[in-house]
């Protein structure tokens, strides 16, 4: 099926279609009955940057951390967590938000640890960053805003740990909208060198591990994360006004530390805690996840993604895959609001 939407490319003021494509070999019948007051309606159209801000944002203590997040919609509406990840904010959403409020969601868009006014409750925690410990964050926030189970979205780090609490928690877990796929990291793979090309891609993640790099991030995150920006989404034409309003969550007194240690950890060169270590042993055996799912790509994906094929067969439950066309890039729900909108509607309503 396909959409057209107003979108502003580079080169060109209009209107560019949208298409979304269903990757051959999986279709979606049924994604289960879900629980909730949202509106069967169609979505309406959006052009992507309608939206610049979200209302007042919370904060509440949830585990180790206050965090800090925007909501929208009804509150007894179906809940929804929508998961930003590196370099990006809780703006990624600033579309998608309010196009599910509409149709009658909740909508939960929280900064992670290290961003924006999310902060840690005490000076003496370690700042870990390691996959299973943003899922925590996660579950913990679901339980202060007494949230017993919600359709987690996400991209990048966010997908991850959508990924990461279906494998985990599928009792917490309606269904997730994972861009890119099965994001869940494998340590023991990860010591594998990669195809020259491959390794190229995480160039970022080989200067975060030597002191220089450390130091270069801490220096210079504003343009470090800009490029980011351009390499990941090379057609997506985001003004300066748009970056900036996501590089004040780079001011986070923990950033750098959250963001190398993430790095430094997923290549063995930083130790976790060894209290989450039950939790990564589970997850380097790379689970099956059973909870309906639909994944997302965009067709100019500047950043390191895998191919749909490879991961396919890690969702064994009702299961979708779309492919974003139009120059969509790695901030796919900020590039394409109402095609992300639409794959979380689709699981929530699906008969």
């Amino acid at each position: 099926m396909s959409e057209h939407i107003n979108h502003h490319r580079r080169g060109f003021l209009g209107v560019a279609a949208l298409t979304i494509a269903t990757a051959p070999f999986v279709t979606m019948s049924s994604a289960g009955a879900q629980s909730g007051t949202a509106r069967p309606t169609a979505l309406p159209a959006i052009r992507p940057g309608t939206n610049t801000s979200f209302g007042p944002l919370k904060q509440i203590d949830a585990g180790l951390l206050n965090v800090g997040y925007a909501e929208a919609g009804p509150t007894d509406g179906p809940a929804v967590i929508l998961l930003h990840g590196w370099p990006y904010d809780i703006h990624s959403y600033v579309d998608v938000a309010p196009l599910l409020a509409s149709a009658g969601y909740r909508v939960i868009v929280p900064y992670l640890r290290g961003y924006g006014t999310t902060r840690f409750l005490s000076s003496e925690t370690f700042r870990n960053a390691q996959q299973s410990v943003v899922a925590l964050d996660v579950i913990a926030l679901m339980d202060a805003l007494k949230i017993e189970k919600a359709t987690v979205g996400g991209f990048d780090w966010g997908a991850r740990t959508a990924c990461i609490i279906a494998a985990l928690w599928p009792e917490r877990c309606k269904a997730i909208v994972s861009v890119s796929g099965y994001l869940i990291t494998n340590l023991k793979a990860n010591l594998r060198p990669l195809p020259p090309k491959g390794e190229l891609g995480w160039w970022y993640q080989y200067y975060f591990a030597i002191e220089r790099g450390r130091i270069g991030y801490t220096e210079n995150r504003h343009d470090f994360n800009k490029l980011i920006w351009q390499i990941a989404s090379p057609k997506w034409d985001f003004d300066d006004a748009t970056f900036e309003r996501s590089a004040a969550a780079f001011d986070n007194p923990d950033h750098v530390s959250i963001v190398i240690h993430n790095y430094r950890w997923r290549l063995g060169l930083a130790e976790g805690e060894p209290q989450y270590d039950d939790l990564e042993q589970r997850l380097a055996k790379a689970p099956v996840i059973a909870v309906p799912t639909i994944t997302l790509e965009g067709d100019a994906n500047g950043a390191p993604h895998p191919e749909p094929a490879s991961y396919a067969k890690k969702f064994s439950g009702k299961y979708a895959h779309r492919l974003i066309k139009g120059g969509i890039g790695h901030n796919l729900p900020q590039e394409a609001p109402r095609a992300f909108a639409d794959a979380v509607v689709e699981l929530t309503q699906a008969a």
